[in-house]
């Protein structure tokens, strides 16, 4: 089994690419649905985040409320530290299930935002940056309705698009059409099933 992380800052296009891998015959688990999931009502996470944070990130169906949690660690660093540490132990916890359950001679990927700035890329067998330049990605997320503020204030969590690029063993060039990123995927993904 070969493990990958699949990573890129915010607007990217790591889901893009993520489906693309799935059409291919991957498997891909977006690390950040899977944490989406450790927030609904009764979740022995969502206990330990109430703990952390307060009643006040709940909605009113008592499931964790994604934005009022952002909200609540975004300017509090040593918040945001926790708040990590718990779900991504988690995380870790349910990936290791996951990929217990898959024959041996899948290619895995886990699509994941902060994996090189976290170190916990060392963890894969290799790792796949999603590039694409600010000003492109910038446009992308004020296209879903992202406002701005929101935009900077995290992309200035995430490590140099550049930076990142260095430490990949694949870069995929996300800013220049569908069909180029596609035929880039093609070909990464055929290098990857064949090498042993």
């Amino acid at each position: 089994m070969k493990k990958i992380a699949l990573t890129g800052n915010i607007c990217s296009g790591k889901s893009t690419v993520g489906s693309m891998l799935e059409e291919m015959g991957a498997v891909v688990y977006d690390a950040d649905k899977i944490i989406h999931g450790f927030y609904k009502k009764g979740s022995p996470v969502l206990d330990r985040v109430v703990e952390l944070l307060g009643p006040r990130i709940l909605d009113e169906e008592g499931n964790g409320d994604r934005r009022k949690i952002a909200d609540a660690v975004f300017s509090d660093r040593k918040k945001l530290t926790e708040l990590e540490k718990i779900t991504h132990e988690a995380l870790y916890e349910e990936l290791e299930r996951r990929f217990s359950r898959l024959p041996e001679d899948s290619l895995v990927f886990v699509e994941a935002a902060l994996v090189i700035e976290k170190g916990t890329y060392r963890k894969y067998d290799k790792t796949v940056v999603v590039w694409a330049p600010y000003e492109v990605c910038l446009e992308r997320a004020l296209g879903k309705g992202m406002s701005e503020e929101d935009f900077k204030r995290r992309w200035q969590h995430q490590m140099d698009m550049d930076r990142k690029a260095q430490l990949a063993d694949f870069v995929i060039d996300n800013s220049d059409g569908i069909e180029r990123t596609r035929d880039q995927v093609r070909e990464m993904f055929k290098k990857l099933r064949d090498d042993p």
